[in-house]
């Protein structure tokens, strides 16, 4: 799938090439309007930028693989009642290998780490957003989040081109390719849990997203120091539009907040763990019994951080509706049928916009 823009609007900006050059003020592109911004306390340092600092469920995975029925019982229910309530949740043994993954963040953190001119190369375009980017969104003028990014496509595999993967490092290549292979499996178990949860057949949802001609690509996040990070985020207010996100953190540094009513929770995340959170496809399959959740990430002025996001979507073209088995007289369908590649072309546009998207459509209803 391509967008109708073929260039960006403006120069890019590379973010860490802004903190690097010791500027104290930010440029005003980056300033949030007032109702955006993080609220720093200083009164408080545990309560990061103004949000209640908690932990969002923690699932022991592996209570699914037990041989213990009940505790398989007790975990599905756990992942049930995560996803109704939350959207959110943290993953631990969850079978991918943390030795892995700790190579996996380094080896993205040493790309970053290479001279600006080695990593234009790799420079992305709106396009397909697949390379070295600094901004989502093509909308000229639009407000810019403090952060740079690496995205790059795994699946289905015709559009998986290794020759836009970044080398060097010379390992990058290698790592992102069982990496990627670790977590689709992981998310092919998760997607089984979600089916059975909710009443469906067990592959109910795999099919949904196309079975073997799934999507499934990579962002990893490089959110530099920032001098003033009570005026910005390093990504602005979003639900995920695909189906599902696993998210590998740096647990050394908090950033990511999950709104919870009113409130912005800054989440602590765990060593080794994957956060996971439902993205709109899956609100929709689900017609609205699993929600995606609007989430966001602040910055600090001390500590750079790298995440890796990695997205499970339906196929391009595959339409996405309401599952026919959880349509009943009393809950009629709450959204219309549509493309993924029509659904996304919102937030490749417009770049992050809150619940906007999602939550238009189903007023159309």
């Amino acid at each position: 799938m391509t967008n109708c823009v073929q260039s960006w609007p403006e120069p890019v900006i590379r973010v860490q090439h802004l903190s690097d050059s010791g500027l104290l003020a930010i440029p005003e592109r980056y300033v949030k309007k007032l109702s955006d911004r993080p609220i720093f306390v200083p009164t408080s340092p545990s309560a990061a930028a103004g949000g209640e600092v908690v932990n969002i469920p923690v699932v022991d995975v592996s209570g699914l693989y037990s041989g213990d029925a009940d505790l398989r019982r007790k975990t599905a229910a756990e992942i049930d009642e995560a996803c109704r309530e939350w959207g959110f949740f943290q993953a631990v043994n969850h079978g991918v290998s943390h030795d892995l993954m700790r190579r996996t963040r380094e080896v993205w953190r040493e790309f970053f780490e290479l001279p600006l001119a080695e990593k234009q190369m790799y420079a992305n375009s709106p396009t397909t957003y697949e390379g070295y980017g600094s901004r989502l969104g093509v909308e000229k003028g639009m407000s810019l989040d403090w952060s740079d990014y690496f995205f790059l496509n795994y699946l289905p595999a015709r559009l998986r081109d290794q020759n836009k993967w970044p080398s060097p490092p010379v390992s990058c290549r290698e790592l992102v390719e069982e990496y990627s292979k670790q977590v689709v499996e992981l998310c092919g178990k998760l997607m089984k849990i979600f089916s059975i949860n909710l009443g469906l057949k067990e592959d109910y949802l795999l099919e949904a997203f196309g079975g073997e001609g799934l999507g499934a690509c990579m962002r990893v996040n490089y959110y530099p120091k920032c001098p003033q990070p009570d005026l910005t985020l390093g990504l602005s207010s979003h639900s995920d539009p695909g189906g599902m996100t696993l998210l590998f953190p740096d647990e050394n540094v908090s950033g990511l907040q999950v709104r919870r009513g009113d409130n912005w929770l800054t989440v602590t995340p765990l060593p080794n763990a994957f956060i996971v959170n439902l993205g709109d496809q899956l609100q929709v399959l689900s017609n609205a019994k699993y929600k995606s959740v609007e989430h966001r990430v602040i910055v600090n002025s001390e500590r750079e951080r790298v995440s890796l996001a990695f997205f499970y979507n339906p196929r391009g073209d595959k339409v996405i509706k309401p599952a026919e088995e959880l349509i009943t007289a009393e809950e009629p369908p709450l959204y219309p049928p549509t493309t993924y590649d029509q659904y996304r072309l919102y937030i490749r546009m417009k770049g992050p916009c809150g619940k906007s998207q999602v939550e238009s459509i189903k007023s159309t209803q």
